[in-house]
């Protein structure tokens, strides 16, 4: 794989551009793999990239029913975060704003990180008290976090009203170097680097059942026929339950749809990420100028990926009173990704019941900000049976009553 640099696109400019490689290959799987991993999206392609990386583990397919990065990684709204209350929750999403911190250069691919800082209002006494516990919690975990007045909220976001009737703005809890990045990037990044390892990504190609013998993994059966494997990985977000069970066993998760919409771009008006959990909606503003807005997932079971007018109409709603200026905005486009939730809102990164196998899920609204951070740990689980930032979210926990309790910190979409 040729570098990108800034000394490749002048060459390429001075030949017409008429010698970029392809930035990832597309083979025909082969017979047998080390390691599979279903779902080619951000969390697939890491664990893949650092069971790579970091344990040389490189005969590896990333097998994928759709394209590339289609799903929640192509559908979510790219916000960077690691002010988690819990431990383990704040360690792994800390893992991850770290590891994005240097990812543009790790791989060799530009995925626009921007660490433009992350508020979360405060608009009702009992949300005051919420997040001065978690600045505080924040402090001991090591994660760099404070809690703001409303004149500081105001400073870092002019276009906020920070006197609504409803519900003024009362303080927010501020992390400096939350932020975002470009979600098509992050996959396309590791994917190239996962395809320069060796690794072959399958696209267009649906995992239909999981062979086993014994209770242990021998490979899996697909629309273009069986592949043997060692280890099959399992990370297909808000299709987790429809693949558990093809390998024969069930997942403590459902799937509901999350919603997100852009307006017209304008010019810069907001360089801060902004989420009010009072009125359950969040905006940012991207790179090309659309106030990126979002809410809550909605209330039922689904598996769609489209909007509704009615969510629309709740999460605007909402947002209005606080960034009065989006109400003259027209919606450009709204989506929807399918999520998937457990009971207390943290994910499970376990070994299962069938040897071998091993599920990464359960991320809910807030999985793009710990694809690096999950990769490594999923693949540290996969190749080393354990891993330090896995071992609280196993499947155990749900059985044994040790619940990570973060309802509160993922209550908005986001």
């Amino acid at each position: 794989m040729r570098r990108y640099s800034a000394f490749a696109i002048a060459r390429e400019a001075m030949r017409h551009h008429s010698g970029w490689d392809r930035a990832w290959r597309s083979p025909a799987p082969k017979a047998r793999y080390d390691a599979i991993i279903v779902g080619a999206g951000g969390h697939g392609l890491a664990t893949a990239y650092y069971l790579g990386k970091n344990h040389g583990i490189r005969n590896v397919a990333v097998i994928e029913k759709g394209w590339l990065g289609g799903g929640n990684t192509g559908r979510n709204t790219t916000i960077i975060r690691s002010n988690y209350l819990q431990d383990p929750s704040a360690a792994i999403y800390e893992k991850a704003r770290s590891l994005y911190e240097t990812l543009s250069q790790d791989l060799n691919y530009n995925i626009m990180f921007s660490p433009r800082g992350v508020m979360m209002l405060a608009q009702t006494e009992h949300e005051i008290r919420g997040y001065q516990r978690t600045a505080h919690a924040n402090a001991l975990q090591g994660v760099a976090t404070e809690y703001i007045s409303p004149r500081r909220v105001k400073e870092l976001c002019p276009i906020i009203n920070i006197d609504g009737p409803r519900y003024p703005v009362l303080g927010a809890l501020w992390q400096p170097r939350g932020g975002t990045a470009r979600h098509d990037a992050v996959a396309w990044g590791y994917a190239r680097a996962c395809s320069d390892m060796g690794m072959d990504i399958i696209q267009q190609t649906e995992v239909t059942g999981v062979r086993r013998e014994g209770g242990r993994v021998v490979g899996v059966d697909t629309t273009r026929g069986t592949i043997a494997c060692d280890k099959l990985g399992i990370v297909v977000a808000g299709h987790s339950g429809v693949m558990a069970e093809r390998a024969g066993f069930r997942l403590p998760i459902e799937s509901v749809a999350l919603q997100a919409l852009v307006s017209e771009p304008i010019k810069p008006v907001m360089d801060v990420v902004v989420m009010a959990n009072t009125v359950h909606g969040y905006m940012s503003q991207s790179d090309k100028g659309e106030m990126v807005i979002g809410g809550g997932a909605d209330g039922y079971n689904n598996y769609t990926q489209r909007g509704s007018f009615h969510h629309v109409e709740e999460t605007v709603r909402a947002l209005v009173e606080t960034f009065p200026m989006i109400s003259r905005l027209k919606m450009l486009r709204w989506w929807g990704g399918i999520v998937d939730m457990t009971g207390d809102r943290s994910p499970i990164i376990s070994k299962t019941p069938v040897d071998g196998v091993f599920v990464n899920c359960g991320w809910g609204t807030g999985g793009f900000k710990a694809i690096p951070g999950s990769g490594w740990a999923m693949a540290e689980l996969m190749a080393k049976g354990q891993s330090p930032l896995a071992d609280a979210f196993s499947l155990d926990r749900f059985r044994e009553g040790r619940f990570i309790d973060e309802s509160v910190a993922a209550g908005v979409a986001h």
